[in-house]
């Protein structure tokens, strides 16, 4: 929670990230997720210290967390992304991908950016502009490891790499 994370900004965007850690440390950034309604958004909501549900279905499967409205859908349908003049800013954006054996992988876009959402408590946010590459698979039983490849022609000077891990909570707790 507000720990400074190091992705490869240009220049405009760490100047933005260090006034937002200005205001992490002074306790006065504005979160927000703090709105009640507000989603966490995509890829934020693999970062939250929630519960996560998964449905899957042979065209469709849907990351949901307990709390906000956060629910990410991914088409595996074989549809494409829509066409440009088409598409419209989500929180979660638009997620179209397949399954590559027991590996999901898909691309994300249209996802809110700017000031609307942010990646965690550090205040770091991405451009409307972002993509994401993901790929999630079981490491082993009750283990999932999600693998993201961040992409953002405003915000990122090279490709940034994250890597998020779940664990299944036993039974009764």
């Amino acid at each position: 929670e507000g720990v400074r994370q190091y992705p490869p900004l240009t220049e405009a965007w760490e100047k933005k990230y260090l006034a937002n850690l200005e205001l992490v440390a002074e306790e006065r950034f504005p979160d927000p997720i703090s709105r009640c309604g507000t989603p966490a958004g995509f890829p934020r909501l693999l970062a939250l210290p929630d519960v996560y549900e998964f449905i899957v279905r042979p065209e469709q499967t849907w990351v949901i967390t307990e709390n906000g409205p956060n629910i990410l859908r991914i088409y595996t349908d074989g549809r494409a992304h829509p066409s440009p003049e088409d598409r419209w800013l989500t929180f979660t954006g638009d997620s179209v991908g397949h399954w590559d054996g027991n590996v999901l992988e898909f691309l994300t876009i249209n996802m809110v950016g700017e000031e609307k959402t942010i990646l965690d408590r550090s205040g770091m946010s991405l451009s409307n502009e972002a993509t994401v590459k993901t790929r999630m698979y079981l490491i082993e039983e009750g283990f999932l490891k999600a693998e993201l490849e961040i992409n953002d022609p405003l915000a990122l000077t090279a490709p940034w790499s994250v890597i998020r891990h779940f664990q299944r909570m036993p039974e009764g707790t």
